[in-house]
């Protein structure tokens, strides 16, 4: 048996035995993680330089900008390291970090989301009330939640899991630090039984959350259809479509890499699917939310525009804003 005084490292799993194949990936999370990074920084900025912007959507929409770049800041330059390394191993500390970090920017996206499904729920079902329910006041206090519940929900699993002993000895079947995967380690019977229950009341909370945004869209679907004129539900469908295909990506990659049967599970299946809910979705988000939000992309489009003619005219200077 070893505890977290003795062990120093985790081997990950290695995402190709061949060095050409290792090679492959560190380019293709490098082009992933700098799309991930240029698209979310661009809706950053945009966000923050626009005042058409400047709403409750906008601000939730630079929150999840911010967990979006968090969560692929948190798995892949690890990986890409190890790739272009021929190596697997991370250390002790950096795994409890990276499980740390990892849970925190999760959670605080889903939270987000949901509360932006709160948003389009009182915009196209409440209108007359979306000053008063959706103030600047409320929408911080609404993100401060999110964020502080991540943040303790992080800090209560990563301090349980990393206190276990450990007896199955290092090797995660993961090519990050993932905590089903640390737990099959465990040999502490109580301290196990301790994360699982820790695991069940998250869960359901998340299932508390999942239900309100099915109840929130069956609201809003019910009061887009008795809008008389089809201009009007082609609108309000267009405001509800991106939070929606961003909301079904997540959720539907975490659920079937977390709930899949046991049966079918094999290690190439496990890495794409890990891959599928930890990185594609922060470099796929910004393109689903820019695509169908008119404003988002007036304001990418002015952002720029206004970075090009700026460099044009003044080359040694530095493109600070979109006007």
């Amino acid at each position: 048996m070893c505890n977290s005084s003795s062990l120093t490292h985790f081997l990950l799993l290695a995402l190709a035995d061949r060095r050409e194949l290792q090679l492959l990936h560190f380019w293709l999370f490098l082009a992933i993680s700098l799309a991930a990074l240029l698209a979310n920084g661009l809706i950053l900025s945009a966000v923050a330089c626009d005042h058409h912007l400047h709403t409750p959507m906008g601000f939730f929409l630079l929150n999840l900008s911010l967990t979006d770049l968090g969560c692929i800041c948190t798995t892949v330059p690890k990986a890409m390291h190890n790739s272009l390394q021929n190596t697997t191993t991370i250390s002790y500390t950096g795994c409890a970090v990276q499980v740390f970090l990892l849970i925190f920017f999760l959670r605080a996206e889903f939270h987000l989301l949901t509360i932006m499904c709160y948003d389009r729920y009182v915009a196209i079902c409440k209108p007359l009330h979306y000053g008063t329910l959706l103030g600047s006041r409320a929408c911080a206090h609404m993100a401060a939640a999110a964020w502080a519940t991540a943040f303790l929900s992080a800090l209560l699993h990563t301090a349980n899991t990393f206190s276990l002993p450990l007896c199955q000895g290092n090797a995660l079947g993961q090519f990050f630090c993932e905590l089903p995967h640390i737990l099959q380690l465990s040999c502490s019977h109580s301290g196990y039984l301790r994360e699982l229950g820790l695991i069940g009341v998250s869960a359901w909370f998340c299932f508390g959350c999942f239900i309100f945004i099915v109840f929130s869209y069956v609201q809003i679907f019910r009061a887009v259809l008795r809008i008389p004129c089809e201009q009007g539900r082609h609108k309000a469908f267009s405001t509800c479509l991106p939070h929606l295909a961003v909301l079904s990506l997540f959720l539907s990659t975490a659920a079937f890499g977390y709930l899949k049967p046991p049966s079918i599970s094999s290690p190439s299946l496990d890495l794409a699917l890990s891959v599928l809910y930890s990185v594609v979705p922060p470099a796929l988000n910004p393109f689903i939310y820019s695509l169908r939000n008119q404003e988002l992309k007036d304001a990418l489009r002015k952002l720029i525009t206004g970075c090009f003619l700026e460099a044009i005219t003044s080359p040694s200077s530095a493109c600070y804003g979109s006007h």
